[in-house]
């Protein structure tokens, strides 16, 4: 195998079985704008995802019945909106998933109100969730020089798992947008990181501050998610004014301004 094809990032398929049952098993805050709900239930085992970017869709209550209505499986096998029930969904990181215990940890970032957000700040232990996937996974091997990781607040999850996944000695830059100082997170990981924060509170941008950090040397895979213009915006600085190969660059707008439910990829 060439150092080429070590290199090129694997899509991985998963057989997407039915929505799973799960419960609220503990709930906290990990800063005043994200919230950690961890889900149990005998419904995950057998649950896999790869990626640290990886998506689940999470099924929330009807605010007005509490019932939690999820896609039907069709006798033609397509899945299809149950008749007369709304559904409503989101999509998230699963930032951990315990085996030994069968629990699935999610975080919550907390912005304008919405039906996940309500969800998120009203739970409580013994609560109903339906998760269903993830439909796959998009594996980066551990074989760069370095890695640089950029989003807001929607992204934390994704590289909090990644920086805990990096091996030792491995170097990165994180580049995160939080509301403020108080929204930082603390990550347990056996690389060599160095996080750079710019608070929305401040009027920072990610864009300007990377024109003014350091990125690893070398061969680097950068990932980057938030708000899709920016998103769009960030892949072409990084290409443009760092060098970095667009077929090392993943970027997604994990959400998108005056739009509901988005995720976009961003590319060429």
């Amino acid at each position: 195998m060439t150092e080429t094809d070590s290199r090129t990032p694997v899509r991985v398929r998963h057989n997407l079985g039915p929505a799973r049952h799960l419960k609220v098993v503990s709930k906290h805050h990990l800063s005043p704008n994200m919230i950690r709900i961890v889900l149990g239930g005998d419904d995950l085992t057998g649950f896999t995802s790869m990626g640290f970017d990886d998506h689940v869709k999470v099924f929330f209550p009807d605010p007005v019945t509490g019932e939690i209505a999820t896609p039907v499986l069709g006798p033609d096998g397509i899945r299809q909106m149950p008749e007369g029930q709304t559904v409503i969904a989101r999509d998230y990181t699963p930032r951990a998933y315990d085996r030994t215990n069968n629990h699935l940890t999610l975080d919550f970032a907390v912005h304008e109100a919405g039906p996940a957000t309500t969800w998120a700040q009203t739970a409580k232990v013994g609560d109903d969730l339906r998760v269903g996937g993830p439909r796959g996974s998009f594996v980066i091997p551990m074989a760069f020089d370095g890695y640089i990781l950029i989003g807001d607040d929607t992204a934390l999850p994704a590289i909090g798992r990644r920086l805990e996944e990096l091996p030792a000695g491995a170097k990165a830059v994180v580049l995160v947008e939080v509301e403020s100082e108080a929204d930082q997170l603390r990550f347990d990981t056996p690389a060599d990181v160095t996080i750079h924060w710019v608070y929305r509170r401040e009027g920072q941008t990610l864009s300007e501050v990377l024109k003014t950090i350091h990125l690893p040397a070398g061969d680097c895979y950068a990932w980057v998610a938030c708000e899709s213009a920016t998103a769009k915006a960030l892949r072409t600085q990084l290409i443009r004014d760092h060098g970095i190969k667009p077929k090392w660059l993943k970027a997604a707008g994990y959400w998108r301004r005056g739009a509901v439910a988005a995720h976009d990829t961003i590319e060429d």
